[in-house]
């Protein structure tokens, strides 16, 4: 049962079940406030900003064919079609066309790591916004979108689908969906991708990356899959500041450790250990034949994605 506890007096109170109706309701106003927010937003950026990048940036799934025509000087003789030529005693030529259709699935961290940030904003805010975007500019693409959500097991799947409707029912997911799980396995969530997912597909995975042992299954899915990271992290992964004594909690295990900031060893080691961490995601996904992208919570996200789609042309 919640409770709440009034300023002028310490004994608890049960919420009635109005009060808690009440609550259900402010917190599904807010999460649809937050979608139409996000919507407004994506519609805006991927219409003035990433105009042709996205849709050059990610390669179909093969050619179709698509007509015959007179054979012209400069045509490719691979292409002749010579039944038809023969029929009309002149030649004619093949014509194909790439097949556009994609299929994105974004493997979303929702472990508790991603719930600190001290500036800009939350890792898990700058993976919210990401993810929203980059599924809103599949389906305005006409491409297929869908999502799992992980933590150190799969927390929830939405199968790729085309539309809208879908997006939004993403973006809905992706602020109101509560974890079970604390931890972090992203081994989990490439086989889990990799189990259900058939054809050649777009896979960006959104996390902080503060695990390992996902090495392995990268590189199956790299062989046959585009795989892009999205490595978020805080200032404050990579730099302690100088503020005396400090309790650490690591947000996963709950463990408590109390550091002394001024101690340029402590400060030293502790980015020393981001480093470390940072190398091990890079080899990773360099073995894999993957992309990665590093992005801090202040930093200008839109900016580095449209640059990269720009990049991939």
């Amino acid at each position: 049962m919640k409770f709440f506890t009034s300023k002028k007096n310490a004994a608890a109170v049960p919420n009635t079940p109005i009060q808690q109706a009440s609550t259900n309701n402010d917190a599904t106003a807010a999460i649809l406030k937050k979608v139409r927010e996000l919507e407004i937003k994506s519609k805006k950026i991927t219409t003035h900003l990433f105009t042709g990048e996205y849709h050059s940036a990610f390669k179909g799934k093969g050619m179709s064919f698509r007509e015959v025509k007179e054979y012209s000087a400069g045509d490719d003789v691979r292409f002749i079609d010579w039944n038809v030529s023969a029929r009309f005693s002149t030649p004619f030529s093949k014509v194909f066309e790439e097949e556009r259709e994609l299929t994105l699935m974004l493997m979303v961290d929702t472990s508790t790591s991603n719930l600190f940030g001290t500036v800009g904003k939350r890792k898990k805010d700058l993976i919210i916004e990401m993810a929203a975007i980059i599924a809103f500019s599949a389906v305005n693409n006409n491409d297929k979108v869908g999502v799992i959500f992980f933590s150190d097991k799969v927390e929830q799947y939405i199968p790729a689908k085309k539309g809208r409707a879908h997006a939004l029912f993403i973006v809905r997911t992706l602020l109101g969906i509560q974890p079970i799980s604390t931890g972090t396995d992203i081994d989990e969530a490439i086989k889990y991708f990799n189990n259900t997912t058939r054809q050649k597909s777009i896979a960006f995975i959104l996390s902080d990356f503060l695990a390992t042992g996902y090495e392995n299954d990268l590189k199956v899915i790299g062989k046959k899959h585009d795989v892009i990271g999205l490595k978020v992290y805080d200032k404050m992964d990579m730099q302690l500041p100088m503020a005396g004594l400090l309790p650490l909690q690591d947000s996963e295990s709950g463990k408590l450790t109390w550091v002394d900031s001024d101690n340029a060893a402590v400060r030293y080691h502790y980015q020393q250990h981001f480093f470390e961490q940072t190398d091990i995601c890079k080899t990773s996904f360099k073995k894999a034949g993957a992309d990665l992208l590093h992005i801090r919570t202040d930093d200008d996200y839109v900016k580095i994605l449209q640059q990269f789609f720009a990049k991939r042309k």
